[in-house]
């Protein structure tokens, strides 16, 4: 995790979010501090895809069935998408 960077402006190293694991992250979060992006991490994947390849309902349904483990600031400013925008 530590080699991951945000495809959007590079910063590295991206701040992980466990949410379930086994032997590997099986759920989790990485987050940009730079640009305040969000990748989820499902399955033991991580999703660091630009904006343009993101899928909004799948991510924020996936963003809202892990809202009590992802930190507040995601939830309400996360790039590109957030809780807040889509109520």
């Amino acid at each position: 995790m530590d080699i991951l960077a945000c495809p959007i402006d590079k910063h590295y190293p991206l701040d992980l979010h466990v949410f379930q694991e086994k032997e590997e992250i099986v759920e989790g979060l990485l987050v940009c501090s730079e640009c305040r992006r969000w990748y989820p991490i499902i399955d033991e994947i991580p999703q660091l895809l630009p904006d343009d390849l993101r899928e909004q309902r799948e991510e924020l349904s996936w963003l809202s069935k892990w809202k009590d483990n992802a930190p507040p600031q995601v939830l309400r400013e996360g790039k590109p998408f957030n809780l807040q925008l889509s109520r």
